[in-house]
């Protein structure tokens, strides 16, 4: 049985025994991934859309990719844009793309090993991926609240705020939260220590103050009553005394904040958004933002120009003539429907 917040077990990737299937080709492209160092969890998104393409093939009397031609692979192309999640909402082009580019990459590698003649996928054409804002971003002051809804006189409070804190103090991702080690943390110079990040990077970036003082009275007054023996020093811990499951990470924090009431979804995400929104209109260098990141490109961490509209508005009062006060009358009004809003 699978712990709180895994995945239970997966269907294979297609029929055993045939040499030359699906099974034991795909198999075969994965291990030379982890052979060329590609991350786990690179290699566990590859493995699950190629096991859905598979599935989908093998459903239409294909068991090898030799077996498989360039119509093929349009026909299961336009089969993700008819496709229709548990909701009755489509696939995003977004996620259309994702589930076209490990097939497509699976082809390649199998051309390369000389173990298909022709590549199908060579000109398939990939959907254009949209260009997307964050969906939400949090205010200073709605940020302030989520932070402040852990019940802190108990460990598993202290634990949940000290989570909040780190998240929102230094926007790392999910997986390298998950990954901290105690040895990481450097409290006299202030600094966490993110080992092995996405695209398997090692960086070192900043922790607040105040962050910092709730992960301390965290490890000093909650972690102990926590952790089991052998202790591998994981940081943040779960009531079994193991590190967290990413999913169980993202429930935790998501019910923070559906619990804060502010009109905002989101999770660990969430609050990287904030982070990086609220540095760049704090007036932070961008370049210093995509370092606190770990993007490898600046274009990445440029969406938040988008999204840091204060700077902005603040250049449109400046320069735009509509900047004129309001009619006195209508400010007037304005204002009295706001007071009897309020009441």
């Amino acid at each position: 049985m699978p712990k709180k917040g895994q995945r239970g077990a997966r269907r294979p990737l297609g029929a055993a025994g045939d040499s030359q299937g699906f099974a034991a080709l795909a198999d075969a492209y994965l291990e030379s991934l982890r052979v060329r160092n590609y991350s786990e969890a690179t290699i566990e998104s590859r493995e699950h859309h190629l096991r859905e393409f598979i599935h989908w093939a093998e459903e239409r009397g294909l068991a090898r990719p030799c077996e498989v031609t360039k119509p093929t692979l349009e026909r299961y192309q336009r089969w993700l844009y008819h496709y229709r999640k548990k909701n009755g909402e489509p696939l995003s082009f977004r996620s259309q793309h994702g589930c076209l580019v490990p097939v497509r990459a699976l082809f390649k590698w199998l051309c390369r090993q000389n173990l298909l003649l022709a590549n199908p996928a060579a000109d398939l054409e990939l959907p254009r991926a949209e260009k997307r804002l964050p969906r939400h971003v949090l205010t200073a002051s709605e940020a302030e609240r989520v932070l402040g809804l852990p019940d802190v006189s108990s460990p598993l409070g202290q634990r949940d705020r000290a989570v909040l804190e780190t998240l929102y103090s230094t926007g790392m991702r999910r997986m390298e939260l998950i990954g901290l080690k105690l040895y990481d943390l450097d409290q006299e110079r202030g600094t966490v220590f993110i080992r092995q990040g996405k695209g398997k990077k090692d960086r070192m970036i900043p922790l607040g103050e105040r962050a910092f003082s709730w992960v301390r009275k965290y490890l000093d007054d909650a972690r102990a009553s926590l952790s089991l023996s052998p202790d591998d020093g994981t940081v943040f811990l779960t009531n079994a005394g193991l590190g967290f499951e990413p999913n169980r990470l993202t429930q935790l924090v998501r019910d923070y904040v559906d619990a804060a009431q502010i009109g905002k979804t989101g999770s660990c995400h969430l609050f990287r958004h904030t982070c990086a929104t609220l540095m760049l209109e704090g007036g932070a260098d961008i370049r210093f933002i995509q370092q606190m990141l770990g993007h490898a490109k600046l274009e990445t961490t440029q969406i938040y120009t988008q999204v840091s509209i204060r700077q902005l508005k603040e250049v449109h009062t400046r320069t735009h003539p509509a900047r004129l006060t309001l009619d006195p009358e209508l400010a007037a009004e304005l204002a009295e429907e706001e007071a009897e809003h309020e009441a």
